[in-house]
């Protein structure tokens, strides 16, 4: 599968975890946005619900076991390349869920992972999708 110029909008997930007045964070490892700060999440898998797959990812990427409390947002992030041309295109599911189990730990997708306080949000490095989701929801 394609993710870099690809022939459709391909299916992602990500789970806003939340713990008292904290968010679960990932550093993320690949591209687009290697570096940055987003909720833990990834692709659907041919065939995967999209829970089964937020869930799958939360546990790869943190070592956490979530349930899930619901939606918290639907986004679209589109990149385009100088010529215009899409280079990526994610219609991205959002959960809101809370740890049940597991042990914190980075995963190879991540370079970190961390409980944030929500007001130390602004203080860090977001993905741009991630930025205006939080802020659209009032979290920064």
């Amino acid at each position: 599968m394609n993710r870099e110029y690809p022939a459709h909008p391909l299916v992602g997930v990500g789970v806003v975890v939340r713990k008292e007045d904290n968010v679960l964070l990932v550093k993320r490892a690949n591209v687009p946005g290697r570096g940055l700060w987003s909720v833990p999440g990834g692709l659907v898998k041919l065939g995967e619900m999209v829970q089964d797959a937020a869930l799958r990812e939360v546990k790869e990427e943190t070592g956490l076991k979530v349930e899930i409390d619901g939606i918290f947002n639907v986004v679209d992030h589109v990149s385009r390349d100088s010529r215009g041309k899409v280079r990526y295109h994610y219609v991205i599911v959002d959960f809101r869920g809370h740890p049940v189990g597991g042990m914190l730990r980075a995963s190879s997708d991540s370079l970190d992972v961390r409980w944030i306080k929500l007001k130390d949000l602004k203080n860090y490095r977001l993905t741009r999708t991630l930025r205006k989701t939080f802020k659209r929801n009032g979290l920064i």
